[in-house]
């Protein structure tokens, strides 16, 4: 299921910059051109184009309904390929940059009686407009969020300011690891869990969280997930639209076997986690190495990301 608005991509300006707390950094960008701000739901992710052709995705957690700007948060990564870096060192007020966007895949089910908000570190971002519709919703709902210090972990203090005890802030030096065996122990009917973080933790809390009914977790990566799976073979790819087929070797993916046959197709990490490739699948069975669908999204076969996906049966039919 394609779950995005509209995306739009369009030149803005960094309208401020300030430390929220150790490594990390708060990044508010305008419109160049003055106009509104496309509108975004709580879990909407963005693309910055960056020097060099570098494109990365960060998640919005200022104000849904302040549509005057974007904000994001971003940790300096140890092990950065660029774009953490330059946001920390070379970003600054006034600045130009190309956004495109919103895009979301980690959407908040209101309907729900309860949820759980397991955050660890910069994954607190998503979150944050999330635990602010949930309140908005009247449901009922706790946060669990851990990192490394106290000092490490953004926007602690407005948390607990805002929320009291539905808001437990346990740093690794002070508590130790989040206690996940506690907070899953226990299916709660009616619960849902929603995840983000480092991908040590989403595996931990997938492994925790393996009793309960399917369709309960929903997470967020922001690297990919490790897939164990055997060496890729080749396959064919079917435009469904011509019936044209496209061969897909060993050693290409999926995008750029058809980007090279001429095809136009929207694609930015190439790592199968900002979900901007989604393809549907008309006929054919996927085989799935992205980090975006849930576990019933990819029994379905309804969809699949090109970037790294490829399929397990010779041939499959894309809706193109």
């Amino acid at each position: 299921m394609i779950r995005t608005h509209d995306e739009v991509e369009f030149e803005a300006v960094v309208r401020s910059k300030e430390m929220l707390s150790e490594g990390v950094i708060s990044v508010e960008f305008t419109r160049r051109d003055g106009g509104s701000m496309p509108p975004w739901t709580p879990g909407s992710h963005i693309d910055i184009e960056l020097p060099e052709g570098l494109v990365r995705q960060y998640s919005l957690c200022g104000d849904p309904n302040d549509l005057t700007s974007w904000q994001i948060a971003v940790l300096l990564e140890a092990e950065s390929r660029g774009g953490s870096r330059f946001l920390h060192d070379k970003l600054n007020a006034g600045d130009p940059v190309r956004l495109k966007g919103p895009r979301n895949h980690f959407v908040l089910e209101t309907s729900c009686d309860r949820i759980l908000f397991i955050a660890g570190g910069i994954g607190i971002t998503p979150i944050l407009t999330m635990v602010e519709e949930a309140s908005r919703f009247g449901l009922d709902w706790e946060l669990v969020y851990g990192g490394r210090t106290r000092a490490s972990m953004a926007f602690v203090d407005d948390l607990v300011e805002r929320y009291g005890d539905r808001v437990r802030v346990l740093p690794e030096d002070e508590t130790g690891l989040l206690p996940l065996a506690e907070l899953l122990s226990e299916v709660v009917p009616g619960r849902l869990i929603y995840c983000c973080g480092p991908e040590a933790l989403i595996s931990a809390v997938e492994d925790g969280a393996r009793s309960w009914p399917t369709g309960t977790l929903r997470m967020e990566r922001f690297s990919p997930r490790v897939e164990e799976v055997d060496k890729p073979t080749s396959f064919e790819v079917e435009i469904g639209s011509t019936g044209q087929i496209i061969a897909v070797g060993e050693e290409t993916s999926a995008l750029d076997a058809l980007t090279n046959a001429g095809f136009q197709i929207e694609a930015s990490c190439t790592e199968g986690v900002c979900g901007t490739c989604e393809t549907g699948v008309l006929s054919g069975t996927p085989l799935h190495l992205d980090s975006v669908l849930t576990d019933d999204e990819r029994e379905s076969n309804e969809t699949m990301f090109p970037c790294v996906s490829r399929a397990k049966s010779p041939r499959i039919t894309l809706d193109l």
